[in-house]
């Protein structure tokens, strides 16, 4: 018996090998895949509203490799669904929301004095509103997410702007590739 166990034993190896060095071999092609052109798989919303500041960092917004789809599924389920759980969402998936309240966005900060000296883009993701860009005031950054937490459905805003277009930007930047996409 211990011989036939011992025989099973060395018989794997070969196996575990091969798929150790299959392994290997398709990390670079794994790495590759995710190299690749970045993608707003999920369909968030994502606009700009303004672009009075010229020399603005463009966010990335909300594009994803493919590991980073992967590794954001689950959690982009448990989110959404948390919502309604909680009872603070009449819909099951707080994601539901979010092309209805971006129009809303949308004409809620066109509506506010000042907007065209900025450069805002706004991305919508479970009821939370993003701002990412520049605007001339910290007054002007404070009014627009006012006006953002206005609109009805909305859970959080993210104000990420920085005042004036220098120094390092509070968000994640588009790469060339990304900025030519717009």
């Amino acid at each position: 018996m211990a011989g036939s166990s011992s025989r099973r034993a060395h018989a794997c190896v070969p196996s575990v090998a091969v798929l150790l060095l299959a392994g290997v071999t398709a990390a670079p092609a794994a790495h590759a895949a995710d190299s690749e052109a970045r993608t707003n798989f999920f369909d968030d919303p994502f606009f700009q509203v303004s672009s009075g500041l010229k020399d603005c960092p463009v966010p990335l917004g909300p594009l994803y490799t493919p590991a980073e789809v992967r590794s954001q599924m689950h959690g982009r389920l448990e989110r959404g669904t948390s919502c309604w759980l909680a009872g603070r969402c009449n819909d099951s998936n707080a994601y539901r929301y979010d092309k209805t309240i971006a129009p809303e966005i949308r004409e809620a900060l066109d509506a506010v004095p000042g907007l065209r000296r900025s450069s805002v883009w706004v991305t919508v993701q479970r009821r939370w509103i993003y701002l990412q860009g520049c605007v001339p005031t910290r007054d002007l950054a404070r009014r627009l997410e006012r006006a953002a937490k206005a609109v009805p459905d909305v859970e959080t805003v993210v104000p990420d702007l920085m005042t004036g277009t220098r120094g390092k930007p509070p968000y994640p930047l588009a790469t060339t590739q990304e900025k030519d996409k717009e």
